[in-house]
């Protein structure tokens, strides 16, 4: 993906974009921290975030308009040029000390982030293609969290090394500090100029107009939203966000009175740190995320990530040590990185070239509607006297609800992402031969049988879901049965077996993916055992292929009938697993012909 040309400058871009507005925001932060404490402190905090926030609601319908309109390096280039403006006025009001001015401009520099944002995301796709979408997402999120938490840690250390106990007022500390406004013009000119020079992507110009009275009226906003809430699992992806961005806004606006108040902590260093660990979580999370999802997106992933952060907004208030705090807020990204990239990278792939940028001017518009309505209840809540710790209970059932949601929309997913985290733990797989299986029509998959997990090792590496054929007496299991039916297993019983395969052929014909293991029971020997011929009662009249599989190196393992002598030694070396995946078989192959075609994958193979 990093080839690519063009790559590398979006994320210089996009770094220098997050940097620059992380780098004001902190100073205002800072100096709130420095001069105000208790509630108070709360609610100017939540005041800055909201500040930030607001002019991704207000311009919704412009952003999206302009991302569809033009190409969105141009936005990206007119944007940034926008931002050396903003940030000279900035230091202007740095070097006079006049606070309420650099307050109010958070909001001028979030404007720019806004116009920026649907061009930003919708670039990604324009400039990977669908083929990186996941690894694209992950990059930029990666991205743009190492540029806050370089942000934070970077301009936190400049302002307390300019800081002084004397200084006693905002006007007073924002004098001391206004050489670091020049470093906010500098990156701006940089990120002007590489964005200059990234790569026009648009296939033809659109010929789309604005109209300011429709947009004033509100009649582009009821358009754009319908256009966000035409496919249900777009709109189902945003809401997602829109609650976790939520729950960590309010994290973040509370931490620092919660650690002033609470931990005794004064130094900006510290609590600012402390919260830029979970930027280092995020990195680690999307790094992970991407490569839990190269072979599809991992929906699964999201339902993991939102019961992590929930336990951890549970359990921040039962903590008073900074170390294990640090330790806690960097989870908190992990666990932020596995919801955020499938989800974002979900609504982009889901989301039509023509109305992407409204797409994604609405998922900005949405999230942001959810923020600034938590920030203004946290802020509400405080003012009456509501103390840090329990609001981080609120958010904590908040984030119930959102695990809640996400496990009922993505239950199967979650299902195969807990399997697959607990799996490669063990082994380590490689796929061979995906080409050969269609991404479109009905597939019969007939594999070997060496383990309790093979059902598991032939999911991971399809994108599309298996339905497979199990003994009647395993899926009847207590507290399994509910599981296999939700994954669409299809029992089968030696004493009802056309049933089954009735089943099945329904299933085929529907153009769906079909698992059968022939030898009926796991291999208790390295040869391959007898292929019954059931499989071969299926409809041939489907419109599809069978694929013959071969699984390599199971066999022997703790999940296999035989067991390696030495378990324990075994145990601890993590098992490499190679899948094989032949060209497609004609629909008439019998039982012992399939089963000869596997054999020979087996030796072709073992003599590599």
């Amino acid at each position: 993906m990093f080839k690519l040309v063009g790559v590398i400058n979006y994320i210089v871009v996009i770094f220098l974009n997050a940097f620059t507005d992380l780098g004001h925001k902190i100073i205002i932060q800072n100096t709130i921290f420095k001069v105000y404490d208790g509630d108070m402190q709360i609610v100017l905090t939540a005041i800055v975030n909201a500040l930030v926030l607001l002019p991704f609601i207000l311009v919704f319908s412009p952003s999206g308009f302009l991302a569809d309109k033009f190409a969105k390096n141009s936005i990206l280039k007119h944007s940034s040029a926008f931002a050396v403006f903003i940030t000279l006025g900035i230091t202007y009001s740095y070097y006079n000390g006049y606070f309420l001015l650099a307050f109010s401009m958070t909001f001028l520099l979030a404007l720019q982030s806004a116009i920026y944002g649907p061009a930003k995301y919708g670039y990604i796709k324009e400039l990977v293609g669908t083929k990186y979408i996941s690894s694209g997402n992950a990059a930029i999120q990666a991205t743009t969290t190492v540029a806050i938490l370089g942000g934070i840690i970077f301009y936190t250390v400049l302002f307390e090394g300019m800081y002084s106990p004397e200084l006693v007022n905002e006007s007073e500390i924002l004098k001391a500090i206004a050489p670091i406004g020049w470093l906010l013009v500098i990156s701006s000119i940089i990120e002007w100029y590489l964005a200059s020079k990234l790569p026009n992507k648009m296939l033809k110009p659109s010929a789309k107009r604005f109209q300011a009275n429709k947009y004033l009226r509100g009649e582009y906003l009821l358009k754009n939203l319908k256009a966000v809430t035409r496919k249900s699992e777009v709109f189902e992806a945003i809401i997602a966000l829109s609650l976790f961005w939520s729950i960590s806004q309010v994290v973040l606006a509370i931490f620092g009175e919660y650690a002033k108040s609470e931990l005794g902590i004064t130094n900006t260093i510290f609590v600012q740190g402390v919260m830029a660990l979970a930027g280092v979580g995020i990195v680690i999370g999307s790094i992970l995320a991407a490569k839990l999802s190269k072979e599809s997106i991992n929906m699964g992933l999201t339902a993991v990530g939102s019961v992590g952060i929930t336990l951890l907004v549970f359990f921040i208030p039962f903590v008073k040590s900074m170390p294990i705090m640090a330790f806690m807020f960097t989870l908190f990204g992990v666990f932020s990185g596995f919801l955020m990239v499938p989800l974002n990278a979900r609504i982009q792939i889901l989301s039509s070239r023509i109305h992407l940028g409204t797409v994604l001017a609405g998922n900005n518009f949405i999230q942001n509607i959810f923020m600034v309505s938590f920030l203004i209840l946290t802020t509400i809540f405080a003012y009456y006297g509501m103390n840090s710790e329990v609001l981080f209970y609120l958010m904590g059932m908040v984030g119930v609800y959102l695990s809640y949601k996400l496990v009922i929309l993505y239950f199967v997913d979650t299902f195969w992402s807990v399997m697959r985290s607990v799996s490669i733990l063990r082994h380590r797989y490689n796929y061979i031969g995906l080409e050969n299986i269609p991404s479109k029509g009905a597939v019969l998959l007939i594999s070997n049988h060496v383990s309790w997990l093979d059902w598991i090792i032939i999911q991971l590496s399809i994108a599309r879901h298996i339905n497979f054929m199990m003994d009647k007496d395993i899926y009847e299991w207590r507290g399994f049965n509910y599981f296999f039916k939700k994954g669409d297993v299809i029992p089968l019983s030696p004493r009802a077996s056309k049933d089954a395969f009735k089943e099945a052929s329904q299933r085929l014909q529907d153009k769906k993916v079909v698992c059968i293991f022939p030898e009926g029971q796991i291999s208790k020997s390295a040869e391959l055992g007898k292929f019954y011929s059931g499989y071969e009662l299926i409809d041939k009249s489907y419109d599809g292929v069978i694929v013959p599989v071969f699984i390599d190196g199971m066999f022997g393992s703790s999940f296999s009938k035989y067991k390696e002598q030495d378990l324990k030694k075994v145990f601890l070396k993590r098992r490499i697993v190679n899948v094989y995946f032949g060209k497609s078989v004609s629909k008439e192959t019998k039982a012992d012909e399939m089963r000869e075609i596997i054999n020979k994958m087996k030796e072709k193979y073992e003599t590599k």
